[in-house]
This record gives C-alpha cells, structure tokens and sequence, in this order.
C-alpha cells in the first residue's frame, strides 16, 4: 500500500506518452525529453523493458482495454513488474471494479481513462482523464479551403473549451490521451499544437504518435529524432513553469454550463468564444454562487431550464447589480447526448448560433480582459496567478508557419513583462499605454509561447 500511495502524490508530475516499442535501447529517445510515464500496448509488455525504464525513473503503465479477457490482462500486468495500468475504454462497472481491485492488491497505481461522461469530476480521484478528443488543428475542407468560425476567422479543431470546464469543476490533475486520426501522418508541428492545446488550460496531452512517425523515430529517421526533440522541448517549457498550471482564469465573461448543457463537447459556445479571443470563466452550474460570478460583468446561461429555484435567484441578483446576462433560446433544452459523442452535432450548432450572434453583438469590441491581434491561426488563455498577481497569456499557434507581430491589449496598467518561448531564455516587454490599459507587441510565436505581466502597477 505505501508503494502505491507514493504513486499516487507523484501523479501531477508525470509526463505521459504512449510508447509503441519493448526495446530497452529506444528509451535513449524518451530520456531526451521530460518523458517520465510511458503507456505501453499489451503487444510491447517485458518486464526487461519496464525493469531498464525504472532505472531512469520512468514508470511504466500496462493499457488494458475492455475487449478480449481484461482481467487476465490485469493479472499478467501484475507479474511484470508494472509502476501500474491504464484502463482506457467504456468498461462496465462491475468490471471496473474487478480490475481496481486485481491491479489495486498487486500495488499497481490505477489510471482510468475512458468516455468524457465516465471522468469522476466530483473529486474523488486524483486524476481525472479520457481518451477522447478532436485532433488539434486548423479544420481543412475536403477542396483544401479552411472551414470558418462563425467570428469568420479559420475553424480551429480545440478541446480547450471542454478541459476549461473540467479543470472549473475539479482540481484533479487531468489528461487527455487522444491519438492522431488513423491512416494519416502528421509533421512534428501538429504535436507541439496538440501539447499547447491541452497544457494552456492546464492539462497534460498524452503525446502520441502516428505510426509512420513512431516507425522512423525507432529507426532513428534523423529528421524525426529532431522533430521528436521539439517536441521534448515544449513538454519542457509547459513543465519548467508548474505555477501556470494553478493559475486561475482572469475574465470579465462567465459561461454556466454542465454536463446536459454541452459542457462536455468540443465545438460548442465556450469553443466559438475562444476563436475571438474573448477571456471566459468556465462556471459548472454546482458552483454557481455570488462568489462564483464576483468577477463577471456578462454571464451566458445555455440551459436556464436545468438551474434550481437558489441557482435562478444567483442570476437574478447578478444582474439586479448590473450584470448583463445572456440565455439559451426560450423553451430550449440541450439534446440528450449520445454514448461517446463529443462534438455537437449540425442542427444543435443551428441552435446554439442564435446564442452565439446575441453573444457577439453584446461583446463585439468590448476588452473583457484581454484583446489580440493579428491571432487569427491562433487561440489564447487570460490566467492570473492569485499568489503573484502576475498574468498569463497563453498562445498556441495551429498554423503549420510562424505567426509575428502578435498585439495583445490587457486591461489595468502593468509595468513588467516577459515572453517565454520554448527552448529559448525569457525576453523583456515593454508596454505601452492604451485605452483600455497597456499594450505589448510580440515579435513572433512559432508554436507555443506565454506572456507573463505585472502584477499591476
């Protein structure tokens, strides 16, 4: 049991990604980066592989899936000497529990990763997580063209929107262990997307491969060992700044949500906002308080309907003090949704249109927060970090090319910034005075980058 409470408070530190090899030699690739948790496919399982990761600090972890005999699985994962098992799928209940309890007695650390709807959000579980996500990127169409948003700017493929309201609604660290779409290979610039995707809103993608490249990365394919070394250093960037990841969203605009409100889907309101640029406070409708909406100046309620008679009165004493307050169209409710959907389908995003024109007409050229410019292949995250008062402003580039003359507009006057870059050392900012507070031009963002300000003078 002690062995397996140590695994469990080192679960925020671990750094995971799936590794198709049982080859001792390949974990010289993964000690080039901050790597230290590795998935491993029941075709790769050795206990030589597993013994030789242990010696460079790396754990190891047995997938097990709900086909064949999982628990057969769970009793072979216990012989080979394991740091402990994924659980990744819609398993049954009683099964679930059967293999918690095998894997449990054999000390092995237990991670659940299966539909949206299963993750535990009410905190009994120090990590949360699913394997289910859209691929991160610009949305292409079939002739080539970018699909628009409906701010007009490029459709980004984002699962920020759904992670923004799981991390509201627990303080469990929180994966997400999408892979690439099968049959397709990817440059190494679709993977530092998908590290930056998940990491500016505080949690971890579990990096994985397309099968090309994990082929030609094994056989040392220079290029890939290069691409895989950028990627290292942007897992290191996210990494050498823990802080970032305790910080809390700094937004004038609060988004009411739950799980029967689309809260658990990409693509949603939550996603169309991001595309502006607007700062959002993701609110869980259990969290709903005064204190939940002290912040706010707007708040978008999706379902009105769902909210109880003290949740309905919180509202309305908001806006008795001068809130703007946005809801669902009248007599509406959010679709049931079906077992593992995670992406609105066509006519709920018909619906939710009505929401977002009202919603863009009211902000329109409002800083709610923060604006930016010049950001149309990008998407960002408005953070404070409550012990410093300092701010963060987290890009992430989805474009394939470097994005320069990056204008961000922050509310309140800062005297201090840097800007942090993967693999390079901090820079200083100097800001000037707007309108609407202080002003800071950023020369370039190839992939990921943070703007770190103030506090406030």
């Amino acid at each position: 049991m002690f062995l397996a409470l140590v695994a469990l408070a080192a679960l925020p530190d671990l750094v995971p990604a799936r590794w198709p090899s049982a080859a001792p030699e390949t974990l010289d690739l993964v000690r080039m980066t901050p790597v230290n948790c590795l998935l491993i496919e029941q075709e790769h399982w050795s206990s030589a592989f597993n013994d030789e990761a242990a010696k460079s600090g790396i754990s190891t972890f047995a997938v097990i899936r709900p086909i064949g005999d999982p628990s057969a699985a769970a009793r072979k994962a216990a012989i080979l000497h394991f740091t402990g098992a994924v659980l990744e799928g819609s398993f049954e209940a009683a099964q679930s529990q059967t293999l918690h309890e095998v894997l449990g007695a054999a000390k092995l650390t237990v991670i659940d990763l299966g539909l949206r709807s299963e993750m535990k959000l009410d905190g009994s579980s120090p990590l949360v997580g699913t394997y289910q996500g859209v691929w991160p990127g610009i949305q292409v169409e079939h002739d080539g063209s970018t699909k628009a948003a409906p701010s007009g700017a490029a459709w980004i493929d984002t699962n920020t929107g759904f992670l923004r309201f799981v991390r509201a609604s627990t303080t469990a660290t929180v994966w997400i262990a999408n892979q690439p779409p099968a049959g397709e290979t990817f440059p190494p610039s679709r993977y530092l997307q998908a590290i930056g995707d998940a990491a500016m809103v505080g949690a971890r993608w579990v990096v994985s491969l397309d099968a090309e490249y994990s082929r030609k990365l094994l056989a040392n394919d220079k290029t890939a060992v290069a691409g895989w070394r950028r990627m290292g250093e942007v897992l290191a960037f996210y990494e050498a700044h823990k802080d970032w990841r305790t910080a809390s969203p700094l937004a004038q605009l609060a988004l009411v949500e739950d799980a029967d409100s689309g809260a658990l889907l990409s693509g949603g309101v939550l996603d169309m906002i991001a595309t502006k640029h607007t700062p959002v406070r993701a609110i869980p409708k259990q969290h709903l308080d005064a204190k939940a909406l002290a912040a706010s100046q707007m708040a978008v309620n999706v379902d009105p309907s769902s909210l109880t008679a003290a949740q309905k009165d919180t509202l309305a004493a908001f806006t008795r003090a001068g809130g703007t307050l946005l809801t669902g169209p009248p007599g509406w409710k959010f679709p049931a949704l079906a077992k593992g959907q995670i992406t609105l389908e066509k006519d709920d995003l018909k619906k939710l249109d009505d929401i977002w024109r009202e919603l863009n007409s009211l902000t329109g050229r409002k800083n709610l927060g923060a604006r930016l410019f010049n950001v149309s292949s990008m998407l960002s995250n408005l953070l404070r970090i409550s012990s410093s008062g300092q701010v963060l402003v987290h890009l992430v580039n989805y474009s394939d090319y470097p994005v320069e003359n990056v204008t961000v507009h922050l509310l309140g006057k800062y005297a201090t910034a840097m800007v942090y870059r993967p693999g390079s050392a901090p820079a200083p900012l100097s800001g000037y005075d707007v309108e609407e507070g202080t002003g800071y031009d950023i020369d370039q963002v190839s992939s990921v980058a943070t703007l770190l300000i103030g506090p406030q003078r």
